[in-house]
């Protein structure tokens, strides 16, 4: 079955955008997000991040500049933080372009397309790429320095330029982390034949001046404005975070990422795996697929050191999974990959038909028992409401799906079937089940309880050190 541009880009767009719109900045990550994003948009100060008066030096601006501007742009059509979020959906559809590129020149045209499928199917992807938080970036700047070392010895500028910037961008979102996997990746890559070559060291030397803006500019200003707060941010937020001295999240612990990846990873890893052994077989290991073997080894490698774990932290991870897996996936048995579609299809099916139904027994209260007990379990006191656009858009890409599945000639490959499966399923959580989901994670109704407890003026609350 030939995976069509429409398809895939239609594809790509629901999933993008499923969830971005229309609710509140939700806990934990989005809430203080914004805080940065929103303080910025009212003093113009892109140097040191702030939020509730105090400085944030946990992560580099760029992210929060980014949604800044977009939220300014956007603010005759959408409020400020659902402008904000369109940050979100432009690092993600980079990284959707990126590794779609990666995936092209390493296996061909049509595998640029099926990696994309698969890590947009990837199921600790979804949630944490709709969030209004750095890690977007981040990852951003991995996917760009990936096609940038795909392409190092063909077109050794432009890789340059692009590694340089990939590097610098993910500095910028997240600190030392980036530069110093892509520095060990890029070191690593001399193991390998292909990769000893004049034309690939010419792409290293360029992307040294193309990462030193972002190096060294908002640095050095951060120093100039204040050399405290540039302490707290390379030793503390960096090094203090890598070995663990920081104490801002859960300490690491053993095999953490390789057991989150069981389910996170889900559905690339099997067929990274796959690609592995039979490529191992068929002389594959060599040449295209080493890129993604060792950047993956790398990653994990220093979060598995790392001194402080967190779900989102593995993000990164399921980009050279991607392109492993998009490696040899057409060599999956024909038989296989119709049984995985069918399981695709009906798990995911049957789970978008439980929320189609759910959502009208809550909608319409009948059965009256049912939907009683169903108020009761998900949130006690709240009345789901009925929203004609939302409804409309669950049913449109519900069509989509059905048109996708049912077939008319031949079953679509197990990858697609996946994909459109957890973006239909994703794009009904986002669409008929969000006012219930925005209930539940917006500081909205605490904050309006809080306010009607409080007197007219009131000086409770404060910080000290923090």
């Amino acid at each position: 079955m030939t995976f069509r541009a429409p398809l895939f880009l239609a594809l790509c767009l629901f999933w993008i955008f499923a969830g971005l719109f229309g609710h509140e900045p939700w806990k934990p990550d989005e809430a203080y997000s914004f805080g940065l994003v929103y303080h910025m948009i009212q003093t113009g100060d892109w140097v040191v991040p702030t939020l509730g008066g105090e400085p944030f030096m946990e992560k580099p601006p760029i992210f929060f500049i980014v949604a800044a501007l977009f939220a300014q742009a956007a603010s005759p059509w959408l409020p400020l933080h659902d402008g904000a979020r369109l940050a979100t959906a432009f690092f993600m559809a980079l990284v959707f372009l990126f590794i779609g590129l990666t995936g092209r020149e390493l296996y061909g045209k049509r595998q640029g397309a099926i990696a994309v499928v698969i890590l947009l199917g990837c199921l600790g992807l979804i949630v944490q790429a709709h969030k209004l938080f750095t890690d977007t970036a981040l990852l951003c700047g991995f996917a760009m320095s990936y096609y940038a070392f795909a392409i190092g010895n063909r077109r050794p500028w432009l890789a340059g330029l692009l590694l340089g910037t990939g590097v610098g961008l993910g500095f910028m979102a997240k600190g030392l982390l980036a530069p110093g996997i892509l520095g060990l990746t890029a070191l690593a890559l001399f193991i390998c034949r292909e990769w000893r070559r004049r034309s690939y060291l010419v792409c290293l030397l360029v992307s040294l001046v193309a990462m030193a803006p972002w190096l060294l500019i908002w640095p050095l200003v951060l120093y100039q404005r204040s050399p405290e707060l540039f302490n707290a941010w390379f030793f503390i937020q960096n090094w203090g975070r890598f070995f663990g001295t920081a104490g801002l999240s859960s300490a690491n612990e053993p095999a953490f990422y390789f057991i989150l990846l069981i389910w996170y990873g889900w559905p690339a890893w099997p067929l990274a795996l796959w690609t592995v052994v039979k490529g191992g077989k068929a002389g594959l290991a060599r040449g295209e697929v080493q890129l993604p073997l060792i950047a993956f080894a790398v990653v994990i490698t220093v979060l598995s050191l790392a001194g402080e774990a967190r779900e989102a932290y593995g993000m990164p991870l399921l980009l050279p999974l991607a392109l492993l897996a998009a490696a040899m996936r057409d060599t999956v048995p024909a038989r296989l990959n119709r049984v995985c579609e069918r399981l695709a299809a009906i798990s995911l099916g049957g789970l978008a038909l439980v929320l189609w139904l759910a959502w009208l027994v809550t909608v319409t209260g009948e059965p009256s028992l049912l939907a009683h007990g169903l108020q009761e379990r998900l949130l006690p006191g709240y009345t789901m409401p009925f929203r004609l656009t939302l409804s409309a858009v669950a049913a449109l890409a519900s069509l989509g799906y059905l048109l996708l599945i049912v077939p008319g000639g031949r079953h679509p490959p197990a990858v697609i079937s996946w994909a459109a499966g957890i973006t239909l399923v994703w794009t009904l959580l986002m669409t008929l089940w969000l006012p219930l989901i925005d209930e539940g994670k917006s500081y909205r109704g605490m904050m309006s309880s809080l306010r009607q407890a409080l007197p007219p003026a009131f000086g409770c609350l404060a910080s000290r050190q923090l």
